[in-house]
């Protein structure tokens, strides 16, 4: 296969989010089958700054009409694991200080920097000659490739018959506009009805991505079912309904050799399941660096995310008192909304010494927490796939989740009696329940040999991408033949 992978952020280059990690290690697993894979992404103010050194000039100019004028981009390439990564440079719409907006809220241009993204992707695979199968789509700011693909180029020598799968990874996300920027992005207003792009007088790139692609994914089982009702359905359910014979849930992985506790430089000692006392060495290294107080008895437990609502931080907030009774310990590292900066900000102050937040994001202190926690927290209202349970896993490190999505394929109930399950699981999005999983996790915690247990059974989970990336061979090859001609 030949396979354009089309996203906007890549974790070597640019990182927001999980989408990043997946750009990352898909495709890697990808050519690491044999394939041929090529990824496109913006470039970035960031890569420009971090990776000049390594960006090659192809030569390639693209020109097109956008929001009024005709716009250029020049296309440079790099590498990254060995998977050539083409980028579209256009120093007006991608060289800012974030990729998406700032913390008062998205661009206001972000319909057209990302429009113009997509359909600069189909003209640069045209004129590089890749001769690619398929385009692999990822959320909705590369929603409009497979649009552009079916209205723009589907009589194209170098497009026509040319696959899609859009892959939706948070379908809260879903890049609803103004309707009137449509004819601004070099679409028809034929487009503008129900099964189309319109979405309650708006337009709706997302669903665009959904109804145009010959498969549609999402990335875990569970999810591929939630959010075809209408609790997790964002407005959508009926729309991914209709595509129900061709969506399909394909449980994301981890980069095993990226996440490995044995040679992960960025932690303070290496560990495997058979030297569990260097991982308690880690925790100690982790309390003292971050000012936590030292021989409370009862377990540290960690969390790395977003703090947005999606996450539970409310339901963390609800519970920290409880923690600190039983001598529990946590610490936090992750950005999002405000009022939960402020909020756990001042949980670190009236317990001083138990509690560490740390508002941002950093490589190094997320390995520090996946490596010397004792407990991992991931008490989601909801959670396409999730990939912090994995690699907490990955690390010897016990989740505590909620059962939703991705968490409810990946955890399941650990049972002293048996040794069965790898975490902690809870369902109803209250506090009791969540605080229940945790009494749960400290009850097991003080038993030295079943938690020695857990931990080694937990280590020995395997989330790599070798069988993902395999079934993602199968969705291409039906995207192919869905959209072959004739």
């Amino acid at each position: 296969m030949r396979i354009a992978f089309c996203s906007s952020e890549m974790a070597s280059l640019a990182k927001g989010g999980g989408l990043a990690d997946v750009t990352e290690s898909l495709p890697k697993a990808l050519a690491g089958l044999g394939e041929d894979v090529w990824v496109f992404l913006p470039l970035y103010k960031q890569i420009w700054e971090g990776h000049s050194s390594e960006l090659e000039d192809t030569g390639l100019e693209v020109s097109l009409w956008m929001d009024g004028e005709v716009r250029g981009a020049a296309i440079w390439k790099t590498a990254v694991q060995g998977v050539p990564v083409y980028l579209v440079d256009r120093r007006e719409y991608f060289y800012r200080d974030h990729p998406y907006g700032t913390p008062e809220g998205d661009y206001p241009d972000n319909p057209y920097r990302f429009a113009f993204f997509s359909r600069t992707v189909l003209e640069a695979i045209r004129a590089l000659g890749l001769g690619v199968d398929v385009i692999h789509c990822n959320d909705w700011e590369t929603a409009l490739v497979p649009v552009y693909l079916e209205h723009c180029y589907k009589d194209d020598p170098g497009l026509g018959g040319v696959g899609t799968i859009f892959t939706i990874h948070n379908l809260a996300y879903q890049g609803v506009f103004q309707k009137e920027i449509l004819p601004r992005i070099g679409l028809d207003w034929s487009l503008f009805h129900m099964e189309a792009l319109e979405y309650y007088g708006n337009i709706n790139y997302l669903k665009g991505g959904i109804i145009f692609s010959q498969v549609v994914s999402t990335v875990s089982p569970t999810y591929a079912k939630e959010i075809q009702t209408e609790r997790f359905g964002y407005g959508l359910d009926g729309v991914l309904r209709k595509k129900a014979d061709r969506l399909f849930g394909v449980l994301n992985g981890i980069d095993y050799e990226e996440w490995d506790p044995a040679t992960d430089p960025k932690i303070y000692v290496n560990y495997d399941r058979e030297h569990l006392e260097a991982k308690y060495e880690n925790k100690e290294r982790l309390r003292e660096e971050k000012g936590l107080l030292g021989a409370v008895g009862g377990p540290l437990a960690g969390m790395v995310g977003r703090l947005v609502e999606q996450k539970g931080v409310d339901l963390v907030h609800a519970v920290v008192g409880d923690m600190v009774s039983m001598g529990m310990q946590l610490i936090i590292l992750g950005s999002g909304e405000r009022r939960y900066h402020d909020m756990l900000l001042e949980l670190q102050d009236k317990y001083k010494g138990m509690v560490s937040i740390n508002i941002g994001y950093s490589d190094e202190l997320a390995s520090r927490i996946y490596a010397g926690c004792d407990l991992f927290f991931m008490p989601s209202r909801y959670e396409p796939c999730g990939l912090g349970q994995m690699i907490a896993l990955r690390y010897g490190t016990i989740p505590v989740v909620r059962a939703t999505g991705g968490l409810a394929d990946t955890i399941q109930e650990y049972n002293p009696n048996t040794g069965e399950g790898n975490g902690f699981v809870f369902r109803a999005f209250k506090p009791g329940e969540f605080l229940a999983a945790i009494q749960r996790a400290h009850s097991v915690y003080g038993d030295k040999e079943n938690w020695r247990a857990l931990v080694r059974g937990a280590m020995e989970c395997d989330f790599s991408w070798g069988a993902s990336a395999k079934r993602y061979l199968e969705l291409y090859e039906m995207a192919k033949r869905l959209a072959a001609p004739g």
